[in-house]
Parts: C-alpha cells; sequence; structure tokens
C-alpha cells in the first residue's frame, strides 16, 4: 500500500507544525523499538499546534516502524474527516482519542497501546500498580482505573466516558485491555509511556517469585512522591528555558533514533 504525502505536509506547515510532526513521528518509531506496540492498532495522536478542532492520526494501515513525519493525517474531532493527508481514519481511534482530546485541555497527546507488561496487569482482578518502589510510587497517583470493558470502541461516547474517568489524572488503565497516557506534549506522554511499562514490568517480575510484596511506608511514600520528577539541571549559567525530565528523555530517545533511523524527521 502506497501512503500519499500531502502538499501542505511538504510546503505549508509552520515550523511549529512540522516539529510536532517530527516528534509524533519519533514517538511511533520509539513505541515499535520499545515493543509498545501491537501490528498495525493502537494509536498516539496529537492536537495539530494552534487547533482546537484537529489532531494529527497515521493512515490506517501504516506500520509503527515505517512512520515518519510527512505521513500524519489532520482528522477533524468533531467529524472524523480527513482535513489534510490521505488515508483511511481507523474508526476506534476516532471514537476514543477525538472525545478525549476535546473534553481535557491538557490532552494534547493521548497515546493508547496494548504495550504487553501494562496490559497484563489489565487482565487480572486487581490491576493497581502496588507503592513497592521508586518508579512505582512516582506513577502510582496519577493512574486512573476504568473497571469496565464491554467491547472495542465504535462510539465516540465511549471516548468520553473515558476522558471522565482519566479527570486530572494522567494516565489511565483501560480493563481487560490496555492503557493510555496524556500530555501538554509528545514527550510528557511518551516519558508516561516509557516509564508506566517499566512499573509494570518491574512489579509483575515481583510477583513472579511468590514472594510477599514489600509495601514502602507511608512517609517514605509520600517523600518520594514529593522528590521525584524534580528537575536537577540548570544552576546560575542556565538558559531562561531549562527543559524538564521528560523532555530531556525525549531528547535522548531522539537522539538514538538520529543515528539509526533519520528518516523518521522526513
Amino acid at each position: 500500500m502506497q501512503f500519499r504525502v500531502s502538499p501542505k505536509t511538504l510546503s505549508e506547515c509552520s515550523a511549529e507544525e512540522w516539529q510536532a510532526r517530527v516528534d509524533l513521528a519519533a514517538a511511533h518509531r520509539l513505541a515499535y523499538m520499545h515493543d509498545f506496540s501491537e501490528g498495525i492498532f493502537n494509536h498516539l495522536t496529537l492536537v495539530v499546534p494552534g487547533r482546537t478542532d484537529r489532531y494529527y492520526q497515521i493512515p490506517f494501515g501504516m506500520h509503527w516502524s515505517e512512520v515518519t513525519a510527512s505521513c500524519f493525517m489532520e482528522v477533524g474531532i468533531d467529524d472524523g474527516l480527513v482535513k489534510s493527508g490521505a488515508g483511511d481514519v481507523e474508526r476506534s481511534c476516532y471514537c476514543i482519542h477525538a472525545p478525549i482530546h476535546k473534553a481535557l485541555p491538557k490532552a494534547k497527546a493521548v497515546f493508547h497501546t496494548h504495550m504487553p507488561y501494562a496490559s497484563a496487569l489489565t487482565r487480572l482482578e486487581d490491576p493497581r500498580i502496588k507503592e513497592i518502589g521508586q518508579t512505582e510510587v512516582g506513577m502510582s497517583g496519577k493512574i486512573a482505573y476504568d473497571d469496565e470493558y464491554d467491547g472495542p470502541a465504535f462510539d465516540p461516547a465511549e471516548g468520553a466516558r473515558l476522558a471522565r474517568v482519566i479527570g486530572d489524572k494522567t494516565v489511565l488503565f483501560m480493563a481487560n485491555h490496555g492503557i493510555a497516557t496524556v500530555g501538554e506534549t509528545v514527550a510528557d506522554a511518551y516519558d508516561r509511556l516509557y516509564y508506566m511499562e517499566r512499573a509494570a514490568q518491574v512489579q509483575i517480575y515481583a510477583m513472579w517469585t511468590g514472594q510477599k510484596l514489600k509495601q514502602l511506608p507511608d512517609a517514605v511514600i509520600e517523600k518520594t512522591k514529593g522528590s521525584i520528577g524534580r528537575d536537577i539541571g540548570g544552576g546560575n549559567n542556565a538558559p531562561r528555558y531549562v527543559p524538564g525530565p521528560a523532555q530531556r528523555h525525549f531528547d535522548a530517545l531522539k537522539r538514538i533514533l538520529d543515528r539509526k533511523e533519520p528518516d523518521y524527521a522526513t
């Protein structure tokens, strides 16, 4: 299948729009590299910079390993129609992502995956992340848990319901399904995706031993929550803008792609 590049992508993008496309393409490539993807399904979407009525989505049928900055369609949040680019809009992507983008101002980026370890937890009667280590503590207060699964999402009402479940959280555990992360930026959403899978992986490894999990004391949990995520960069000679930990992490990951798969940015 050939995916036609939109003329707008080549000649009419602003610098901000192009950077958004580059970052979203990087997220797809990295998710494939980190084993977060599942065939041609799951979805990483981003509201078009400066707009509230459309978001970026890859054409249905494109593999995450081949995503480039120029491949994205712009899809209408209210009607699901392709406004720029070419390809098919996968229905469940629209029905989950568009309502979340619309309902939650913080959800500029919405990343939904069936990552193996986090998804394994969603299959358990108790899928909760346990506060048994630093990474887990850092994620635990940001997770919303949805205990309802009623089949594939082919109605936007399901996305609206999920948005209500997310509320003020930034990670959603979807019962018997997978997870989603939201963020103001691609870096925010991807960083949460990455560390959520790591936390789930370590918890499952610990559970596999059959030994009782060692819960951290409440005082240590509160101390850790107050400290984790605090940026250690900067200093007297720091520039006016100092990137936060999520952006630093994502920039480092993009440097790996720059060496191995530089075509993602085309």
